[in-house]
């Protein structure tokens, strides 16, 4: 198991780890981590290992391996390997971290102000979409959208996490918006995000503190992608 750093504090931008393994396919596990690993629609972070008194190590993704807190760190194409049982300093690229951070938290502003089901999504550095199940599209306009965002932006709402058990997760359903991936369950306890007074949902990936921080939103694009199914692309504006 790795210790996952970032759960309890997204601005973490780095720490100290040991080398637990490398995996047949090369893969560096760490037992803790600030490296936020593939999943949710959120991308693995990048960054660098740095060895002391060796060469830095550059990190091009970080996936999720054997078991939910199983984190492996995948090195850049011709980049070393450190000695298992070493230590390193684990060191994210914060610049993208951030704006994905930020982005993130866009998007679950943007199911509050669609509060429709969601079949899908994505988080990026600069963009970020959520697909909709609705029926009737005719209501939906970019520049209200984009209205309504950015005055929940400028509120500067405190975000914060917070747990909750699968026994009581299974009742209250209606806090999982998403259609196609359901929350994980099984380990006892469950991850809220929540937007205060706006949105409360299942998540266990990285937001900003506060909908201030996000900045300037953007609606810049309502895409049709099936009978029911809506597009729904945010970006930073102006576009940084």
């Amino acid at each position: 198991m790795t210790e996952l750093v970032f759960r309890d504090d997204a601005y973490a931008k780095s720490c100290s780890a040991k080398v637990l393994e490398i995996n047949d396919r090369g893969g560096i596990v760490l037992d803790r981590t600030v490296f936020y690993p593939t999943g949710g629609g959120q991308p693995g972070d990048s960054g660098v290992l740095r060895v002391e008194g060796g060469q830095d190590i550059a990190i091009a993704t970080t996936v999720k391996g054997d078991g939910p807190d199983y984190v492996v760190h995948v090195p850049a194409e011709g980049a070393g390997l450190p000695a298992v049982g070493g230590t390193v300093v684990a060191e994210i690229d914060w610049t993208r971290r951030h704006r994905q951070m930020r982005i993130h938290t866009g998007l679950h502003l943007l199911s509050a102000v669609l509060p429709y089901p969601v079949t899908g999504g994505q988080i990026g550095a600069d963009k970020g979409r959520l697909d909709f199940n609705i029926a009737d599209p005719s209501g939906l306009d970019k520049q209200q959208i984009t209205d309504q965002l950015n005055a929940l932006v400028s509120a500067d709402h405190p975000v914060a996490a917070r747990w909750i058990t699968d026994a009581e997760l299974a009742e209250q359903p209606d806090l999982v918006k998403t259609m196609s991936v359901k929350p994980p369950s099984g380990a006892g306890h469950v991850r809220l995000i929540d937007v205060a007074g706006h949105d409360l949902q299942p998540c266990g990936g990285t937001h900003v503190s506060r909908t201030g921080e996000i900045g300037g939103l953007r609606v810049s694009k309502i895409e049709n992608k099936g009978r029911q199914n809506r597009r729904v692309v945010i970006v930073f504006d102006p576009d940084e």
